[in-house]
């Protein structure tokens, strides 16, 4: 049977879009034909999950994005995915409670860390995600370093996502002062650890490698359905 991925999005719809097309382009990169996935997306109230980060409401934000999850385990997804790096602070919690499989997007990024054998990295991403535990836990337990960058460059960071890149507003000036936030830190790479960011730096851009958490996200997610399904063709 051919296999439906489940797309948890609108956090934000800017990167929810940029999400359909990775996974349609990546297919086609991969395969060479349209026998393209089938994929459903909930879409959440983007104010409403973001209103929940700020105000740690976390029993509140768990049961939000589960009760998307079961959503779409109810239309008949085979995977779920979370098109944000944020709701991944709950990932653990709100995986086990799936009925379908669920993808991880730190894990994937980590992974990707390992393979070329760094030491040393910098997040990037809202604040909610650069301030929370979930992506050092997982870099210190395989040994890799993670930095976040200062108080003020955070601020900024937040403020080109929030105010810009979800509004599918992209500058040059303010890919020149994400690349001066990079350029402050000796690293070995950067995570884009916001589904947005991949939209304003690419790695022609950037002086170190960068883990682009969307499209390893997306790499992850066919490489589950292609392995998984009984179909070759249709």
């Amino acid at each position: 049977m051919k296999k439906t991925i489940g797309i948890i999005g609108g956090i934000s719809p800017a990167s929810t879009i940029k999400y359909y097309e990775k996974i349609i382009d990546l297919y086609y990169k991969k395969n060479k034909d349209y026998y393209y996935p089938e994929i459903k997306i909930h879409s959440l109230d983007f104010q409403y999950f973001t209103d929940l980060e700020n105000e740690n409401r976390k029993k509140e934000y768990i049961e939000y994005i589960s009760a998307s999850v079961n959503s779409l385990e109810k239309s008949g997804v085979d995977v779920v995915i979370m098109a944000a790096n944020s709701p991944h602070s709950v990932f653990d919690i709100v995986s086990s409670k799936a009925g379908v499989p669920m993808i991880s997007i730190a894990e994937e990024t980590v992974k990707n860390a390992v393979k070329h054998n760094m030491k040393k990295v910098l997040l990037t991403g809202i604040k909610y995600t650069m301030k929370a535990a979930f992506y050092a836990e997982l870099f210190e337990k395989n040994g890799i370093q993670l930095l976040v960058p200062s108080a003020q460059e955070q601020d900024e960071i937040n403020s080109i996502i929030f105010d810009e890149l979800v509004l599918n507003i992209i500058t040059d000036e303010s890919r020149n002062r994400m690349l001066e936030i990079i350029n402050n830190y000796t690293i070995d790479g950067v995570i884009l650890g916001c589904t947005e960011l991949p939209l304003l730096i690419q790695q022609e851009f950037c002086p170190v490698y960068v883990l682009d958490t969307m499209t390893l996200h997306v790499e992850a997610v066919l490489n589950h359905i292609q392995n998984n399904d009984s179909r070759s063709g249709s």
